[in-house]
This record gives structure tokens, C-alpha cells and sequence, in this order.
């Protein structure tokens, strides 16, 4: 059974990226599109296409060519919609970089990725020129002061030009505009190749759920390396004339307080962010009834989590469900339907199929059945950078998207989210790959074996914990320091547990769903 959205499709614009996303600069004008939420430094729109102009032409003369790859390794600025709206004016391709990545992190996706130009923040240096000399990375770009730093260029002397920028053909279709990282259970992330028609087809058709139109106020504090905040929030704000407001990390008191200084009426959150205002008493502090809508995606919301947010904050709370593979969202929930559907992730988007499929036998299956969710519409990525194998496993003959996510569908066409096939653990919407964990461990000569699991966790939404079989004797703090000093913050082992043996198939698997199990009723 083959479910479509409740809304017919809509018309796609046949542009690239740039030109549609800013459609609307002229009758906008001089209105703010972006601000820094601490300093209030802002962009106009026209002040922002202007920048977006000066970038593409200065790239444009330091010989960066269509289909060349510019790494984008900041926090969350205003700069960065100049930055990634530029390079895909200039028919290059940005690759998103996580902020708290390592240096190996950092190594894998610049060589895989094989970049070009590095744009970072001084504060990052420290991680960003090492890696880039490794990489032979050809020239980096400092937002902020870099006086009598060796090896960098002011950001600003990309600016400094006519912006008359050479005109660049774009086939929307087949060429890639974004190259965003997403982590695997083989353990090493793979570069998922997004086209201008990819990213422009999932910023438009998401806006037909909840829209959000010029009077609305936005706040970035979701990382606009993720496909969460690249599309649905950085793109999708401009796209539709509201006013962003950014914040490179996340304090809980700095976004109440930006909440109330700027009357902001849309959140983007994940369910971490829905816990604390759900729970924490300085919520209660600020004036936050400007707020509307709030839209949680990137892991799956608890009903009862879902409807406290709802009360606490007196506004419409909505969740929606995607993947970087599917450039954003496939399904979110619309508050006009009417439902009262607490926990669902919604109906299918327009222009969007889903199905259900059994794990077992792969035969589809119909209302209320749980299964695997698989998705195929034009906003389905062209596939895996440099990993034929990984995107025929992933997108099947007919065009099929498998998600790696169990999940039903009721009788509306409205879709839940209960489990996953995948081995990827969620901690804070941020993905881990189990076996990249166990590779770290194994790497100890003091430890015999292991597996690492998603453990429940309130906060976080899940943290990973490993079961491990040692050697020789070592302190769960032991080796969990190991592994911190090894890997990104993110990616640390929060929890640990020292096991006789790590349970395994007759052909040598690890039985994830035994620990699993046997995790959920440790906590129960």
C-alpha cells in the first residue's frame, strides 16, 4: 500500500537553489533577513543577496570552478546563509561540518569530500589548520580577526569585488549543491549528495504543512550543518521572507531571553530542547508568548513529553520526520488537518510517496502494520559520494528510499515512528554509529570484546552505553576516558557496563537486540 499526502502536489520551481530561495529580495528589501541573536549585528535582504553576489565573484576568481567543494566549519552566523547561498550560486558544492568534530573526523571529510577552500572561525583554527594541511586543502578563510596567523585569509577579501558575478549554467536536476555527513553503522559518515533540486523541492514542499510567511521570527540555534537547520530552518526562513535570528550554541537562558528581545513566534526544536521547556523553572522567567508554533523533528518526541510542552508553553506543538537522505522532511504533521494526534510524525508531504514494508519478507504492508518506512519522491538524494554499494542498499530499482526506521501508519495516512533497523544511536539528535565506538574499544589491548547500544536517556534522548569484555582489569571510568580522548564530544561513552560475554548470532553477529532488551528493563 502506497501512502500519499492528504494535499495534492505542488508546483516545483525549476531554478537553482539560489534563485529561488531568494525569489522574494526584491519586494523585501531593506526588511532584516538575518540577525546575530547576542550582538544584533543583521543582514538585510538586499544586503544579504549583495553578499551572496561579492562571494560567488570572488570565488569565481581564485579559479573555484562548478562542482569544486567549499567545507563550512562554523557555528551558526548570519554569514552562513552568504556562504552556502554564494558557493551554490557559483555552481560549487558546500559540505557541511559538524562543530565539534575531531581532528580524524575533520580528515575523513575533507579527503572524502576532497575540498577545496575551508571556511572556519578563529576559534576553530586550532582543529581546522591541521587537518587542512593534511588534506592539502588549498586555502582557508577566517570569519573574524586572523591577524598574524600563518596560512589563512580574512573571509572579508572574498567580499571585496564588483559582484558581477560570472553567470553559471545549473541543471537543477542532476547537479550537487550540498554535501552533508551522515554517519553509517559501518562506522565511517558518508557524504550524501544533495542536487538544487533536492534541496529546493523539500524547502517548498514543507511549507505547505505549517506555513510560516514575512511577520514571522525564526530562531537558528539547531546546526545549520544538519539537514534540519540547512534546509528547514536556514533556507527555508529566507525563502519565505521571515526574519532568522542566530545563536552558534545552544544556553537555555540566551534563547529565552532572545525569545522574548525578539518576539520570535516559530521554534525549531528537538526533543532535548522540548524537555527543557517542558520542565525547567527559568522558563517561567520570560515573556515567550509571541510564540506560535513549535516544530520537533530530528528524533522521535514522547507523546506525554509532546502534550507538556504544549501546556507549559500555550502553543501549538507539531512534529515531522526526515532524513538527510531525503534533504529534510518526508512527513510532517498539519495543524489544519484538526487531529489530535499526539506522537505522530504526520502524513506523507506532497509530491512525496511512503510505504511500509516487512523486514522479513519485504512484502508491503497496509494501515497499522508496522514496518519499515520507505520513501521515494524527487527530494530522495542521487546518492552516497564515492559509495556505489551503500546507495544500492539504501535506494532500491524503483526508486525507494529505505530509512532504516519500523513505523505505522493509521487510517488518516498519519505515520508513527516506534523503532529502528538501523544501529545508529541519537544522542541529542546527533548521529553515532555503533561500530565506529566498538572499533575505538577494540583498540585497547586491555579489552576482549564489546558492543556499544542506545541507551534510553531523558535529556538526551538516548546516550551511548557499552557492554565490554576485558582482558585485563580496567574501571568502567578507565575506559570510558579512553575512548573520550579518541573520539568527538558527542560520540563519548556515557555509560558502560563490564559483561563475561558479548551475546552473538551462530555467524558471529552481535545480537544489538538482546543488550537492548536487556538495557530497557535494567531501566524500567
Amino acid at each position: 500500500m502506497i501512502f500519499k499526502s492528504n494535499q495534492a502536489d505542488v508546483d516545483i520551481p525549476g531554478s537553482d537553489l539560489t534563485t529561488v530561495v531568494l525569489g522574494r529580495v526584491d519586494e523585501l528589501g531593506d526588511k532584516v533577513a538575518l540577525v546575530e541573536g547576542l550582538s544584533q549585528r543583521s543582514l538585510s535582504y538586499n544586503q544579504l543577496k549583495q553578499q551572496i553576489d561579492h562571494l560567488a565573484t570572488g570565488l569565481s576568481q581564485r579559479s573555484f570552478k562548478k562542482g569544486d567543494v567549499l567545507a563550512i566549519f562554523c557555528p551558526n552566523l548570519p554569514e552562513y546563509a552568504v556562504i552556502f547561498l554564494g558557493v551554490a550560486k557559483a555552481g560549487g558544492i558546500n559540505t557541511t561540518v559538524n562543530s565539534i568534530y575531531s581532528h580524524d573526523d575533520l580528515v575523513h571529510q575533507f579527503k572524502d569530500s576532497a575540498t577545496k577552500y575551508l571556511v572556519t572561525i578563529p576559534q576553530f583554527l586550532d582543529r581546522a589548520l591541521p587537518a587542512a594541511a593534511e588534506c592539502d586543502i588549498e586555502e582557508v578563510f577566517v570569519l573574524g580577526d586572523c591577524e598574524g596567523i600563518e596560512g589563512v585569509t580574512p573571509f572579508a577579501e572574498l567580499l571585496e569585488n564588483d559582484g558581477n558575478a560570472p553567470s553559471i549554467f545549473i541543471n537543477p536536476e542532476v547537479d550537487i549543491v550540498a554535501l552533508p555527513y551522515s554517519s553509517g553503522t559501518t562506522g565511517l559518515s558518508k557524504g550524501v549528495m544533495l542536487t538544487h533540486r533536492n534541496l529546493v523541492t523539500n524547502m517548498v514542499i514543507s511549507c505547505e504543512s505549517n506555513p510560516i510567511d514575512e511577520d514571522d521570527c525564526l530562531i537558528g540555534v539547531l546546526p545549520f550543518f544538519h539537514i534540519y537547520g540547512m534546509v528547514l530552518i536556514l533556507n527555508l526562513a529566507i525563502y519565505r521572507g521571515a526574519t532568522l535570528v542566530t545563536m552558534p550554541r545552544f544556553d537555555l537562558e540566551q534563547y529565552l531571553q532572545i525569545i522574548q528581545d525578539y518576539k520570535a513566534t516559530c521554534l525549531n526544536v528537538v526533543p532535548p530542547l522540548v524537555l527543557a521547556l517542558a520542565k525547567q523553572p527559568m522558563v517561567d522567567n520570560y515573556d515567550i508568548s509571541s510564540v506560535r508554533l513549535i516544530a520537533s523533528g530530528a528524533a522521535p518526541l514522547g507523546q506525554e513529553l509532546e502534550a507538556a510542552c504544549a501546556t507549559r508553553m500555550n502553543s501549538a506543538i507539531y512534529q515531522g520526520y526526515g532524513l538527510t537522505e531525503v534533504s529534510g522532511a518526508c512527513h510532517i504533521t498539519r495543524l489544519a488537518d484538526g487531529f489530535d494526534k499526539t506522537g505522530a510524525v504526520g502524513p506523507t508531504l506532497p509530491n512525496t510517496e511512503s510505504k511500509l514494508i516487512d523486514t522479513e519478507t519485504g512484502e508491503d504492508l497496509g494501515v497499522n502494520q508496522r514496518g519499515e518506512v520507505l520513501v521515494r519522491g524527487p527530494h530522495v538524494m542521487a546518492g552516497y559520494l564515492n559509495n556505489q554499494a551503500a546507495t544500492d542498499h539504501s535506494v532500491d530499482d524503483e526508486g525507494w528510499f529505505h530509512t532504516g526506521d519500523i513505523g505505522y501508519a493509521d487510517e488518516d495516512g498519519y505515520f508513527y515512528i516506534v523503532d529502528r533497523v538501523k544501529e545508529l544511536i541519537k544522542y541529542k539528535a546527533y548521529q553515532v554509529a555503533p561500530a565506529e565506538l566498538e572499533a575505538v574499544l577494540l583498540g585497547h589491548p586491555s579489552i576482549a570484546d564489546c558492543a556499544v547500544i542506545p541507551s534510553p536517556d531523558e535529556e538526551a534522548g538516548e546516550v551511548p552505553k557499552a557492554f565490554v569484555v576485558l582482558k585485563e582489569d580496567m574501571s568502567p571510568e578507565e575506559i570510558m576516558t579512553y575512548v573520550a580522548e579518541k573520539v568527538s564530544p558527542h560520540k563519548k561513552i556515557r555509560r558502560l557496563e563490564i559483561i563475561d560475554e558479548i551475546p552473538k548470532s551462530a555467524a558471529g553477529k552481535i545480537l544489538r537486540r538482546v543488550l537492548v532488551e536487556k538495557e530497557r528493563e535494567s531501566l524500567a
